[in-house]
């Protein structure tokens, strides 16, 4: 799997984060305790074991301060590491690796803590055919980085917004006046190229989903015996999603029942972040 950040949207959340540390009168702490001529050299180290995620966000984080910062990356992202592992090491104007600190260190541990996370449910059901997706319940305005997190650990992305597909929910169902008028009113309305999927909670009305025609269902909160009766009536025709308070407690089972796709909100709603911290190397 390809793993890449448009540096556009890097650069953009990365310019927000700084502006909101630095506020109007930037660090005024480094700023009175250290010489604008100082340099410095630091090592960013994973304080636990886990999945690296958002190397290039946290360069960025000292490249927008200063441009002469050296950023080597000593892991890449999608790579497990261990406890005490050296991370990337920065060089430059002590100012500026101290400014960004901060921004580089809250970018790097978030994403390693989604990407360990999603690490650890692709793990709980390895041997499955079943992929772990994501969901839209991200952090405001970081979706697309945490959205990448998952891809570092080993999982796939679901829709990033409203306008990728169309996914109709239940709200939807109750709205349109059942599954079979909200399915023909989405298939009237969009083009060719959009794909369409529809939550069902029942057995009923998955077959009233096979009966009319749809390219994916998500079968939401079922129990393993509706799950694997889904799965025996789906037959292979369309894509199959779980979704429905999903855990690490419960995923293995859910994958054992032939779903395509299970996708899990916790990935990005619930992760642990991943300790990291920035380390100066005195000579």
């Amino acid at each position: 799997m390809t793993l890449d950040l448009p540096p556009m949207l890097v650069e953009e959340a990365v310019r927000a984060a700084l502006a909101e540390d630095l506020g109007r009168a930037g660090d005024v702490t480094t700023q009175a305790t250290i010489p604008a001529s100082a340099q410095a050299r630091a090592a960013i180290v994973a304080r636990e074991s886990g999945i690296v995620a958002g190397l290039p966000v946290a360069r960025a984080a000292f490249a927008l301060l200063d441009r002469q910062i050296v950023f080597e990356a000593q892991a890449r992202d999608g790579a497990r590491v261990e406890s005490g592992t050296r991370i990337a090491l920065v060089s430059g104007s002590a100012r500026a690796i101290l400014a960004a600190e901060r921004v580089a260190l809250n970018f790097l541990g978030r994403l390693s803590g989604v990407a360990t996370l999603t690490a650890r449910y692709v793990g709980a059901v390895a041997g499955a055919s079943a992929r772990i997706c994501d969901t839209r319940k991200t952090t405001p305005l970081l979706r697309a980085l945490e959205k990448y997190a998952v891809r570092c650990g080993g999982g796939v992305n679901h829709r990033f917004g409203l306008d990728d597909a169309v996914l109709i929910k239940d709200n939807h169902v109750a709205v349109a006046g059942g599954v079979v008028p909200a399915l023909r009113a989405a298939k009237a309305n969009v083009g060719h190229l959009v794909k369409i999927e529809i939550e069902v909670d029942t057995l009923e009305q998955l077959r009233e989903v096979l009966d009319e025609g749809a390219d994916a269902v998500l079968l939401d909160n079922m129990t393993l015996d509706d799950l694997r009766s889904a799965v025996a009536l789906i037959d292979g025709r369309i894509i199959c999603e779980a979704s429905g308070g999903v855990t690490l407690s419960s995923v293995a089972e859910i994958a054992k029942t032939g779903v395509d796709l299970i996708s899990v909100g916790a990935l990005t709603h619930s992760a642990p972040v991943l300790d990291v911290g920035l380390d100066i190397e005195i000579n």
